[in-house]
């Protein structure tokens, strides 16, 4: 068997204090087109556990943070052929803290959604990245959309 060794990942369904979903948009090859997605990214050596790392990646992406968090899911994003988990946090009460930091690589816009709009974009098929979904589906499981 062939396993591919990649870093674990981490991402944030972040809500702020008015209740509006903190999404961002990116552009992505593979599709060859632009989605609407919870923030995320890899775990980097130097932090100091997932959640810092959901944090760093959360204010580097849309400039939100602070907050009351907790792990929401662990996934694994491909358990056939590769070794990583993907760690999902849930953040309430986040606000605009400063600005993106964004590498230069990356072109991210952040978007609010109202938890209508989250569920409008769930169920008609706007978020097509599996591991986005799977912690939104998480959310809507237990606290409705």
């Amino acid at each position: 068997y062939y396993v591919f060794e990649y870093p674990d990942w981490v991402n944030v369904i972040a809500i702020t204090k008015e209740g509006k979903f903190v999404f961002i948009d990116q552009y992505r090859h593979g599709l060859g087109e632009t989605n609407y997605e919870i923030p995320a990214g890899v775990a980097e050596p130097d932090d100091a556990s997932m959640l810092a790392a959901a944090q760093r990646e959360l204010a580097e992406e849309t400039g939100y943070g602070g907050g009351e968090w907790r792990e929401l899911l662990v996934v694994a994003p491909n358990p056939a052929t590769q070794s990583n988990l993907t760690y999902c946090y849930l953040a309430t009460g986040v606000e605009r803290l400063g600005a993106q930091h964004l590498d230069a690589t990356e072109d991210i816009r952040v978007h609010l959604f109202t938890a209508a709009e989250v569920r409008e974009l769930l169920t008609g098929g706007g978020i097509r990245q599996a591991l986005m979904a799977a912690p939104l589906w998480r959310y809507a499981a237990e606290y409705g959309l």
